[in-house]
């Protein structure tokens, strides 16, 4: 399992703010989640579709659940440079729980 902190709104695709700043948040989580997904050691297939599980732990009641798969792109690129494989095999499944502090966010494969 993976297991990051819950992911910030600056990582939706509507998030306002300069380029410059989101890409260096984008850079950031990208890099956390490879260095957590080798830690991690996951099995993937050598080919075919990768299921993914991720479960949503929000910090508070306020985020828009819609919008919590969209942060998680720079955290899928970085879980796929980890394990050599094309991001378009993974087949996220998403599970929305209650709020925990601190908010994160868990990732099976």
């Amino acid at each position: 399992m993976i297991e990051l902190p819950f992911p910030p709104s600056a990582l939706s695709g509507h998030a306002k703010g300069h380029w410059r700043r989101k890409a260096s948040i984008t850079k950031k989580w990208r890099a956390w989640a490879f260095v957590a997904a080798l830690e991690a050691h996951p099995a993937v297939p050598a080919d075919g579709d990768i299921k993914i599980v991720v479960r949503f732990y929000p910090p508070d009641r306020r985020s828009d659940r819609a919008n919590f798969m969209n942060r998680m792109k720079p955290i899928f690129d970085g879980i796929a440079d980890a394990l050599k494989v094309n991001d378009k095999r993974f087949v996220p499944y998403p599970e929305f729980h209650e709020p925990a502090t601190p908010g994160r966010v868990e990732i099976v494969i």
